[in-house]
């Protein structure tokens, strides 16, 4: 069995795709995963599965929320040892862990293309990359943030972001 963190985008954020922490244990309780947790109203869930990777996590999750509640949400999905890597991959000093955010993408990102930005056309925010997180620091806060839309429009995948005390919480809940 293999311990994977489920994120999802958009959940909860205004008035569009709502759903209940309650209902989204209940969904993946239903598709068959195993000891299923949520951290927050964002969508952000560790469960248990044999499942054969975060891929087919992520596919039948998101089936799931079509199905169930007619919600188009893009999933992307890290197994346990691979949520702590990107932890352990932060190259980044974080001052402030709520203006601090970990970017997951469901496929790969331009590491080179967002390398080669210009630093000076962001001059309160910083940036580093791998191949599928982006680490960035957003001094005047999250609300005048430019960099999470640069780096989604560099990436082939979903792309859904986490602050660094969220990103800390549930790398917590992976060891059960």
């Amino acid at each position: 069995m293999s311990v994977y963190v489920v994120l999802l985008r958009g959940i909860n954020v205004g008035r569009h795709n709502r759903i209940a922490m309650g209902d989204l244990r209940a969904l993946l309780g239903d598709l068959g995963y195993r000891d299923a947790a949520t951290h927050l109203q964002s969508g952000n869930a560790v469960v248990t599965s044999g499942e054969e990777g975060p891929e087919a996590v992520a596919a039948a999750v998101s089936a799931g929320l079509r199905e169930r509640f007619g919600l188009e949400v893009p999933v992307v999905v890290r197994t346990a040892a691979g949520f702590a890597a990107a932890v352990e991959a932060n190259p980044l000093e974080v001052a402030d862990p709520s203006r601090f955010l970990v970017l997951f993408c469901s496929g790969t990102l331009d590491t080179a293309a967002l390398v080669g930005l210009d630093p000076a056309a962001y001059p309160r925010e910083r940036l580093a990359v791998t191949a599928t997180e982006a680490y960035t620091v957003h001094e005047e806060g999250l609300r005048l943030a430019r960099l999470p839309d640069v780096v989604a429009r560099h990436a082939d995948g979903a792309v859904t972001g986490r602050n660094w005390r969220t990103v800390l919480r549930i790398a917590e809940m992976t060891r059960r």
